[in-house]
């Protein structure tokens, strides 16, 4: 018998991926399917589309039919055994959500395998209530977010609640616009889905229900509990938005079912292969490279810090302007989440201010500066900021101790210190909340580990290991999402093997291949500079929200 292999899917804006590993988690293959450039004839851009209405963007379903089509073909054509693939999970884009029709349940149950997924009549329309699914970059939802907050007293208290205050791209609020615009449509929605539901119900022949760290994106969920909340379900949806919304949320790993006959007949599969809950692509994405005590910060256009939070007596504490995710695998854990918009793109325009887009030229100008760049401050929003929210422009500041930080003004655009300056309050403003987040009495952090573009950078990865005070890894896969999906799929297969175990058991016991690697080691003197600047970060920080709201 062959040893098992297990499937993750990653369905993101742009592109569905499908990742094969072995049970030591090693890639044994990867295939994608690009919407825009394999799929034209839907009218995509970077797999999206803007409108009709102010703010609206969706995205086909039929597309996502077609491309899962797609690349399970790409896979079969690679040689792939599919007959060895024990378990399917993966990842979804967070926050997008599928409406099923009454006919939905009727129409999955009975899917012919002599039909492609795609096929006109088999499953589209149908199935669907909506044509097309609201993704997360939709932001026409901003009047339903204010009365969602409202309802339940106010942003603070809906992030108390659910881990989050409301947000334009968060499915609460979108349910609400539906309902709202589109009242037939809301009605003829017997059901729901997150993308990361409405993949596997296509493997089940059912509909899934949402798994828990998913569901941490929707404004619904009591993020403690992991239960619905019926004031926020009636507040997004009325009284029908519960049976709409399917059972209670779902933990990652667990088995939702056996692949359904037409998987089977189509293409191969074996009729004992098992369908785990798939979770969204950030909560995948800490599965597949981070374990509890571990910081993950994502250097790509948006900065991203996600922080994997270990079971703890007293909950984190939750904030406006973070998020707190369930996490996928463990109960009672969670996963701490930090996202500024200005990043890579900030970056850059300050390296070519001052470096003439050479990176090469760039790092020499940090090098060659003190850390804690003599005392200079500097924030750089070129685009309205969501930490601290809504401030742009820019600001120098001149810090001295313990004194009052003094704006500076006439320092030229291309000056050198701007290099460093960017870098060290990017990265003061992370380290500056992060003691806030974890619980109290937590035990230090052990790994920063880096990716997206910048983390390539070894000028950058050093400064990061030494604003932290944290060794810095990068790993060796791009396909984090994926991979995740895979070794959730895995999980979900290993704990029926052995009955019952934790996730870190399974890491160990099936001998995964390590896929890390150090790049940087923090310098302890210089990590005592920047621990003695972070009041001064703090302070500089207030003044800029101070100059924001009054202009």
């Amino acid at each position: 018998m062959s040893s098992p292999l297990f499937l993750g899917f990653d369905l993101s804006t742009q592109q569905l991926k499908a990742i094969v590993i072995a049970e030591d988690a090693s890639i044994v293959h990867e295939s994608a399917v690009h919407f825009d450039r394999d799929l034209p004839t839907y009218g995509t851009t970077n797999g999206a589309v803007k409108g009709p209405d102010e703010g609206e963007v969706t995205s086909p379903v039929l597309m996502w039919l077609e491309a899962i089509d797609l690349v399970m073909q790409r896979v079969k054509n690679a040689g792939v055994d599919l007959s060895a693939i024990a378990g399917i999970s993966g990842a979804g884009q967070q926050h997008g959500s599928v409406y099923w029709s009454e006919e939905a349940e009727k129409t999955l149950a009975a899917m012919d395998p002599k039909r492609s997924l795609a096929d006109p009549g088999h499953l589209a329309p149908r199935a669907f209530a909506l044509p097309n699914a609201p993704i997360w970059q939709d932001s026409s939802t901003t009047k339903d977010c204010r009365d969602l907050e409202a309802a339940v007293g106010g942003p603070q208290v809906l992030a108390d609640l659910t881990g989050s205050r409301a947000y334009e791209r968060f499915t609460g609020p979108q349910i609400a616009r539906i309902r709202r615009l589109k009242p037939a449509a809301y009605r003829d929605s017997a059901r729901i889905s997150l993308v990361s539901s409405f993949i596997p119900s296509l493997f089940l022949g059912h509909i899934a229900p949402i798994e828990v760290s998913d569901a941490s994106g929707m404004n619904l969920m009591n993020v403690l509990t992991c239960k619905w909340d019926d004031a926020l379900l009636e507040a997004c949806g009325g009284p029908e938005l519960r049976a709409k919304i399917g059972p209670e949320p779902v933990l990652g790993g667990t088995i939702l079912g056996r692949i359904t006959r037409w998987w089977v007949e189509r293409w191969g599969f074996n009729p004992d292969c098992i369908i785990a809950p798939f979770t969204g692509d950030n909560s995948a994405t800490v599965v597949a490279l981070s374990a509890p005590g571990d910081a993950l910060l994502s250097l790509g256009t948006s900065t991203t810090l996600l922080l994997s939070i270990p079971p703890a007596d007293t909950p984190p504490a939750r904030f406006t302007t973070s998020h707190l995710l369930s996490h996928p695998t463990t109960l009672d854990a969670q996963i701490a989440m930090l996202c500024y918009k200005n990043g890579a793109l900030a970056r850059e325009q300050i390296r070519d201010r001052c470096a003439g887009t050479d990176w090469a030229r760039y790092n020499e100008l940090v090098e060659q500066s003190p850390q804690g760049n003599s005392g200079l401050m500097g924030f750089y929003f070129p685009l309205p900021e969501i930490i601290p929210p809504g401030v742009q422009g820019e600001f120098i500041f001149q810090c001295k101790d313990n004194e009052e930080p003094q704006l500076v003004h006439g320092l030229l655009p291309d000056a050198a210190q701007h290099a460093r300056a960017i870098l060290e309050s990017q990265f003061l403003s992370i380290r500056s909340r992060i003691a806030a987040i974890l619980p109290a009495h937590s035990p230090p952090l052990q790994r920063l580990i880096v990716t997206g573009g910048s983390s390539a950078n070894q000028t950058i990865r050093q400064l990061a290991a030494d604003v932290f005070g944290m060794r810095v890894y990068v790993a060796e896969s791009k396909e984090a999402a994926g991979t995740g999906g895979a070794v959730l799929a895995k999980f979900a297969w290993w704990k029926a093997q052995v009955a019952s175990g934790s996730f870190e058991e399974m890491t160990m016991e099936t001998g995964e291949v390590e896929r890390m690697r150090l790049v940087a080691t923090p310098k302890d003197e210089v990590t005592k500079v920047y621990e003695a600047l972070v009041d001064n970060y703090r302070r500089c920080e207030e003044r800029v929200v101070h100059l924001c709201g009054q202009a």
